[in-house]
């Protein structure tokens, strides 16, 4: 079981790269509704992320915010910044199961993430040397950037209980991949446990410390958020109830104002 790709399976990742080369000046990003990456390629910068402490950042680094998340960049000339920038999103709204598990933003020392040297030299080339084709395949390389940065992540094994520290877990992923590749199967606690193998009670009790929710109510939570993503596709409630592993359109729209305070309907039209 590949417990990364079963996830980008149902949440891609799309960029658009645009700013490549210095920058000098003020950058603001607020109310969008799009993440974004930055690379400081060289030079040193100012990143001051939402109400929090300015931050300067005086080594080539990544800056990732997966979700809208308001923030300021600033350099004078002496700083002699190089960034190369793309906005980010995420198959199914910024409020699908894979972005809302992750942190509002990261910033990485480049050599902190040794495994992604190769993509990082090969879209520095493109953003600096002008070659035709540049930006589409700059797009792609960031997209190549967040698989591998998400990788990064779940084999650091430090995050916060939730989806991701789930499956850093050796044992926990198997269950969790299970659930993200078969949602609509009834799922028992024990045999995600088996799949898992620990007891009952021990699975249990550590998915809920790992993942911060039951078993049962995290499939609920990715049930929902798959249907999220249909109905954004436009696709029909009664196809989208079967799919999630609910009998009836009803009762997937129970589920849905359990987790939303919304029914589907209403929940398309706010969104």
């Amino acid at each position: 079981m590949d417990r990364l790709s079963t996830l980008l399976s149902h949440f891609g990742v799309n960029a658009g790269t645009f700013h490549s080369g210095s920058f000098c000046g003020l950058g603001l990003h607020e109310d969008e509704t799009v993440g974004h990456v930055h690379l400081l390629q060289a030079g040193e910068l100012l990143l001051k992320p939402g109400n929090e402490r300015e931050i300067r950042i005086v080594e080539p680094s990544l800056i990732f915010f997966p979700r809208p998340f308001t923030h300021r960049m600033s350099a004078d000339e002496a700083m002699g910044a190089q960034l190369v920038c793309a906005t980010l999103t995420f198959d199914g709204g910024s409020g699908n199961a894979l972005a809302a598990a992750l942190p509002d933003y990261l910033v990485l020392k480049l050599t902190e993430v040794p495994d992604m040297g190769n993509t990082l030299e090969w879209l520095f080339r493109e953003a600096f040397d002008g070659h035709c084709g540049r930006m589409a395949v700059m797009d792609r390389l960031f997209e190549l950037l967040v698989i591998l940065l998400l990788r990064h992540l779940i084999s650091s094994r430090v995050q916060q209980p939730g989806m991701m520290a789930g499956l850093a877990d050796p044992r926990l992923s198997r269950a969790l991949t299970l659930m993200h590749e078969q949602p609509a199967k009834a799922w028992r606690v024990a045999d995600l446990a088996t799949a898992a193998n620990q007891s009952r009670a021990g699975f249990a009790e550590q998915f809920r410390r790992v993942v911060g929710q039951s078993p049962a109510d995290y499939l609920v939570s990715w049930r929902i958020s798959l249907a999220q993503k249909r109905l954004r596709e436009g696709r029909p409630i009664a196809l989208i109830a079967q799919e999630v592993g609910y009998e009836s359109p009803s009762a997937l729209a129970r589920a849905f104002r359990r987790k939303t305070g919304l029914s589907p309907r209403e929940w398309k039209v706010d969104s």
